[in-house]
Order: C-alpha cells, then sequence, then structure tokens
C-alpha cells in the first residue's frame, strides 16, 4: 500500500513540474512573437527605412597643404581641386562588375585597386584614381544609379604652378607605402594619403601637411551621403616663405634649356654672400613635379628613370666633380700661408712639367712664359701650379681645401648631398690601400685626379674667399608662416667656419680673380659686366684622357667624353653681395661655356637687385640727418 501511495506523489509533483513548464514556454513564446510583432508591423517600416538610409559613418577631410612663396611673396606651389574617384567595396553591390565597367572609360591599375580593397577594410573608400577628367565626372555621374558604392570626391591636389622649375629644390609627392605607414606608426596617416619623398616636401612634411578633418554623415544604401550629423574642419599646413628669387629663377632655368637635339645638363647656384641665401639654383635637366601630383603613371615613371642624363639626380647637391682649375685658388692660398711663394714669385712655364720621367702638360701647349702668382691664376697657368703644388705636397694642399669648405657637406636644407672628396696621403692609404705617388700631387694641385666638389660647395667656397674667410650654411627657407599669418619660426645667417687664412694672402688671390675677368688675356673675360666689377675663376674637367690626333678632333670628340666646363664668381668685387657657380657637364672650356651663362644671370640679378643701392641710401640718410640736426639744434 506504501509502494503505491509513494508512486503517487511522485506522479503529482512531475505533473505540477510540466505544468510550469508548459506555461512558463507559451508566456516565452508570447512574449516573442508580440516582440516580433512590435518591429515587424507595428515599427517594420520605420526600422527598414533607418536599415537603409541612417547608416552613420565617419568621413575624413584632407588638409589643404601649406603652399611655398619665393622671397617676394610669389606663388611657387599651392593647391587646386581635383576630382577624385572612391569605391566602398561594402556598398558595392557586384565589385568586379564595377570596376570592369569603369577600366572601360578610366584607364587606372585594376590590380593595384584590388590589392587596396584586400588590404582595407569593407566600409572604408579606397580610391580609384585621382585627377579624372571632367568628361569621365560627367559620365560617372550620370551612370550613379547603377554604380552603387562610387563616388567622386573633390579633395586638393598639390599644384607646381611653374612645372619644372625649382622641382629638384620643391620635391614632390607621392602615394604613402605600406612600409613607411607601418615605420610612421602615425595614426594621422591612412593608406592612399600622400607624403612628401623629396626636396622641401619631404624637409618640412609636419609643416606643410596640415591636419586632416573628420565629419560623421548618414549615408544610404547606395553609399551616397545625404546629411552630415557632425563636424570637424580640417586646419591647413604652414607657409613656406623661400631666399628663391623666381623672376631670377626663371631667367637662370632658360638660360639652362637646351633643346631635344642638343640638351644641356648641369647646375648652376647663385648664393648671397654676406648671408647665405640661396637666390638661384638650377639642376638641368628637371622634370615636371606635377607628374608626380596625382600618382605617377608607371610609362612617366621608366621615362624619367631610362633617361641617359638622369633629370631626377639634383646636380647642385649630388653631382660631383672634379673642380678643375678653379682649384687653383685654394692651391694659391696654400703657398701664400705656407711662405712657399710671395706674389713676385716667378715659374717659367715652357708648357710643361717635369717630374722624373713624367711630363704634364699645361692647357697652353706654347707655354706661358715667365709667370707670377696673378698672372698664373689671370691666364691660368697649370705649370704655375704644378711647381707650387709639388713644393706644397698633398697633405697640405688637402688642409687648406678643407679649411675653405670643400669636400665636406654644406648643411643645406636638403636631404641627398654629397660631400665630395679632397684626397691625402692618409685617405688613399685606408681606401686604395696604396701609397700616394708625387705624380698624383701634380694632377691634384690643378684640380683633377681624385678631386671632387659639388656646385654648391663650388658657390659656398666662393663666397667665403669673397668675405673674406667666413664659411656660411646655405639655406633656402626664409621664413615659417602659420596659416593666420603668424611667424612661426625665421631663419638668418649660420656661421660654420671661419679661416685663419690672412686678409692680406685673401686679397691677393681676389685681386687676381678680378683680373681674371677684366684683364685683356684672363680666361673669364665672357663674363665681364660694363657698370660692375666681375671676380671668378674657369675651369674645364677632364672627364677622360683623350689623345687629341687627326680621327678625334676636339669638335668631333663624343658628348660623354668632352670636358664638364667651370666657372666660380663673385660680384661686385668692392662689396660682394652675390657669389656664383656654374657648371656645364661635357660643355668644354670653363670660359667659353660656363662664364658667359654667369654674364647673363648676374645681369639680371643686378637688375632687380642693383648694387650698392642699400650703401648708397644709408649714407644719403646719414647726411640728411646731419643736416637735420644742424638746422634744428633743439
Amino acid at each position: 500500500m506504501s509502494y503505491f501511495g509513494y508512486s503517487a506523489d511522485v506522479s503529482e509533483t512531475v505533473r505540477k513540474k510540466i505544468k510550469i513548464f508548459v506555461i512558463l514556454t507559451i508566456f516565452s513564446f508570447l512574449c516573442l512573437w508580440m516582440r516580433v510583432w512590435y518591429l515587424q508591423i507595428l515599427k517594420g517600416q520605420h526600422f527598414q527605412e533607418l536599415s537603409e538610409n541612417n547608416r552613420v559613418r565617419m568621413v575624413s577631410l584632407p588638409a589643404d597643404r601649406g603652399t611655398i612663396k619665393d622671397r617676394n611673396g610669389e606663388t611657387l606651389v599651392s593647391i587646386r581641386p581635383s576630382f577624385n574617384l572612391y569605391v566602398t567595396p561594402e556598398d558595392a553591390t557586384s565589385l568586379s562588375e564595377t570596376l570592369a565597367w569603369l577600366r572601360e572609360i578610366i584607364d587606372f591599375d585594376k590590380e593595384q585597386v584590388s590589392q587596396k580593397i584586400k588590404e582595407s577594410r569593407s566600409f572604408k573608400q579606397v580610391l580609384i584614381k585621382r585627377d579624372v577628367e571632367r568628361k569621365t565626372v560627367a559620365i560617372v555621374e550620370e551612370n550613379k544609379m547603377r554604380l552603387p558604392g562610387i563616388e567622386i570626391k573633390v579633395e586638393p591636389l598639390r599644384n607646381y604652378v611653374y612645372g619644372k622649375l625649382a622641382s629638384h629644390v620643391l620635391g614632390y609627392l607621392g602615394e604613402i607605402s605600406r612600409d613607411k605607414l607601418d615605420s610612421l606608426n602615425d595614426p594621422s596617416y591612412g593608406q592612399g594619403d600622400f607624403i612628401g619623398k623629396t626636396g622641401l616636401e619631404i624637409i618640412y612634411e609636419t609643416l606643410l601637411r596640415g591636419k586632416k578633418g573628420y565629419k560623421e554623415v548618414e549615408v544610404d544604401v547606395s553609399g551616397r551621403e545625404f546629411k552630415t550629423l557632425r563636424k570637424l574642419p580640417p586646419k591647413s599646413g604652414n607657409t613656406l616663405i623661400l631666399t628663391l628669387d623666381l623672376r631670377v629663377q626663371k631667367i637662370l632655368e632658360e638660360l639652362m634649356t637646351g633643346t631635344p637635339d642638343d640638351p644641356i645638363s648641369g647646375s648652376v647656384v647663385m648664393m648671397k654672400v654676406q648671408t647665405g641665401e640661396i637666390i638661384a639654383i638650377a639642376s638641368e635637366p628637371s622634370f615636371d613635379a606635377n607628374l608626380f601630383a596625382a600618382g605617377i603613371s608607371r610609362k612617366n615613371w621608366k621615362k624619367l628613370t631610362q633617361d641617359k642624363l638622369h633629370p631626377l639626380q639634383h646636380r647642385a647637391i649630388s653631382g660631383q666633380y672634379p673642380p678643375a682649375s678653379t682649384y687653383k685658388i685654394v692651391t694659391a692660398l696654400a703657398g701664400l700661408e705656407e711662405k712657399i711663394i710671395t706674389p713676385e714669385t716667378t715659374v717659367y712655364c715652357p708648357g710643361y712639367f717635369r717630374l722624373g720621367r713624367g711630363k704634364y702638360r699645361c692647357w697652353k701647349r706654347g707655354g706661358h712664359g715667365s709667370m707670377n702668382l696673378h698672372k698664373a691664376l689671370v691666364q691660368s697657368c697649370d705649370v704655375y701650379f704644378y711647381t707650387l703644388g709639388n713644393k706644397l705636397g698633398i697633405d697640405k694642399i688637402h688642409e687648406y681645401a678643407r679649411e675653405l669648405g670643400l669636400g665636406d657637406y654644406t648643411g643645406i636644407q636638403l636631404m641627398g648631398e654629397k660631400r665630395g672628396l679632397i684626397p691625402s696621403t692618409q685617405w688613399k692609404l685606408k681606401n686604395r690601400k696604396k701609397a700616394w705617388l708625387l705624380g698624383e700631387t701634380i694632377s691634384a694641385s690643378i684640380g683633377q685626379g681624385y678631386n671632387l666638389v659639388t656646385p654648391l660647395q663650388q658657390a659656398r667656397f666662393m663666397a667665403t674667399v669673397a668675405n673674406g674667410g667666413v664659411s656660411l650654411k646655405p639655406f633656402l627657407v626664409k621664413k615659417i608662416i602659420d596659416p593666420d599669418g603668424k611667424l612661426i619660426k625665421e631663419f638668418h645667417a649660420d656661421v660654420q667656419h671661419k679661416t685663419h687664412i690672412k686678409r692680406e694672402n685673401m686679397e691677393l688671390v681676389r685681386q687676381a680673380l678680378l683680373g681674371v675677368v677684366n684683364e685683356p688675356r684672363g680666361t673669364g673675360r665672357r663674363s665681364r659686366l660694363k657698370d660692375i666689377k666681375v671676380a671668378g675663376k674657369t675651369g674645364t674637367a677632364q672627364v677622360v684622357k683623350l689623345k687629341v690626333t687627326e680621327d678625334i678632333k676636339k669638335g668631333e670628340i663624343p658628348y660623354q667624353f668632352r670636358d664638364h666646363a667651370w666657372f666660380i664668381a663673385f660680384a661686385p668685387y668692392e662689396k660682394p653681395e652675390i657669389a656664383i657657380s656654374v657648371l656645364v657637364e661635357h660643355g668644354g672650356h670653363g670660359g667659353a661655356a660656363a662664364a658667359p651663362v654667369a654674364k647673363k644671370l648676374l645681369e639680371a640679378y643686378f637688375e632687380y637687385y642693383p648694387p650698392f643701392e642699400s650703401l648708397e641710401k644709408a649714407e644719403a640718410e646719414k647726411v640728411s640727418g646731419s643736416a637735420n640736426e644742424e638746422s634744428n639744434p633743439h
């Protein structure tokens, strides 16, 4: 009996639990059904509209990159509006079909775009092409409904106002690489952003780039924006005011522009003697930086990189050449300082110099006859400096060359500068594992042999001689100004080194350099100006040693084997203002190829900056002030 009673109690308990479970299950399903009814029936239309029309996205707003201007406020680099084509993968119904359709109307690298899409998040916009034509914009806009996820944005694009002008100095932009993006570890940079690659664009990247803005927008199912919720405007980059003068720079580049059949390659640097400001600087051939502004095509990149004249090379700072006879200034100063010669010391030039069995010829085969220091510099007599160099020795010549700033970095605000080379006995032993030969000193004393300098070094060297021995750091940026016009920083003269060379010795050489240009037998006569005294030195740098025969005459020497032409100078002689360095690659004689370029450029400079004007003005004000004091004692 008790057995049956126990079973009845258990059955009743189980039935109660099942009943409770069933009630709870029915209640849960009822609640779920009511919620579904509320969402789908009562609020269905509302939520459907929200899901399709009210998706919120954060959109980046590019900042206007700072402008670059010349010393007079003329704009060299600005920005202009550009139509850029983007795709949002998440919004594209058939991405492959969309890209294929676009490929028919616009040329872009499909593989590159596909790779970017793979690396990017689906809701992030991916750039297809920058700076598309207005005709393409019209076609895309007409087919907007069949191209979901495709959008054209108007964004700022870098604009190099004068194309090739000063392109090596200004530099160019390029799309940031994945490796660079990872190494920067800077959240303000993103895939597709452009960054400075060369020139001032990379040196002042952080100051020029500005700060991105952002906006929170609602987009429809096709990704089209229709409402801005919040907006943080971008901040423009700072402005660079350069030391360059656009007017002089234009004339310089016109002078250095050849023809397709007869191209000119070389470099010119014009530098203020008392401050180190670069007024004009050019490297030819050059390139149009606008080719890089929207991303350079493979075709254009290949054309630039495979050009035999190397237009991307900045010859002014990275071109290294034998200084040739311009180096005789160094040898002359070393001889005077070491008291190996006096101004009256003479050397007879028969047209050659003998050292043992070796015979070193002068450029004038018949010889110059009896030469003192002044005549030797004016007529550029090789034998005089062979003799002097042999007495000095290579290490003394090296010492004075380095003292005058050759064979070392100038410290200019650019990347890629080469230091050149001024040889010594120790250098050869360390780098060539050989002892120095006496015959090598003979070549080195006139700027040949292992000697290498850059055009910028030559300009600084000439400025140092002109101002009495003060070596200044060349600079290109005069001021940095923020978007509100407030001065952030201003650059001034920076003295790098003061030579210990006596002023009287420096003046003796300066007088000879005046004779190079202004005396009848001077090798730099073609740079002579009518009313302004120019002092300078020519140089003809041998590229390879050629024996001129009946088969190979001077006019028939292949271009790549012809000598480089140098001319370095300063003016006015009485109160030096400007130093100039001109190099014409494979141009032949410095007096014939380089000196005329310097003449025209100096004429242009002094047209805009008349010499002695500031001095005369100061004197006039002084006289006027004295007269006023006498007439008004109170």
